[in-house]
């Protein structure tokens, strides 16, 4: 029996081609105008996921 993907889990990490886990960086949503632009643009860029978390990811995505 095929196993179902999580959708949320979808629509929150992607892979690198390399099979890292990536996310999204953290603290994008407001208040950003007091940011340096050096900050402004380390936000724009995904963050791997550290290890650990990393297979549990891979459970809930099985066929990424």
């Amino acid at each position: 029996m095929k196993q179902k993907t999580k959708k949320a889990a979808v629509k929150r990490f992607t892979f690198s081609s390399t099979g890292k886990v990536q996310r999204r960086a953290t603290k994008q949503a407001h208040f950003n105008g007091l940011d340096t632009g050096n900050q402004s643009r380390k936000k724009h860029s995904d963050r791997a996921l550290h290890k650990a978390d990393a297979g549990r990811i891979n459970r809930l995505i099985p066929y990424a």
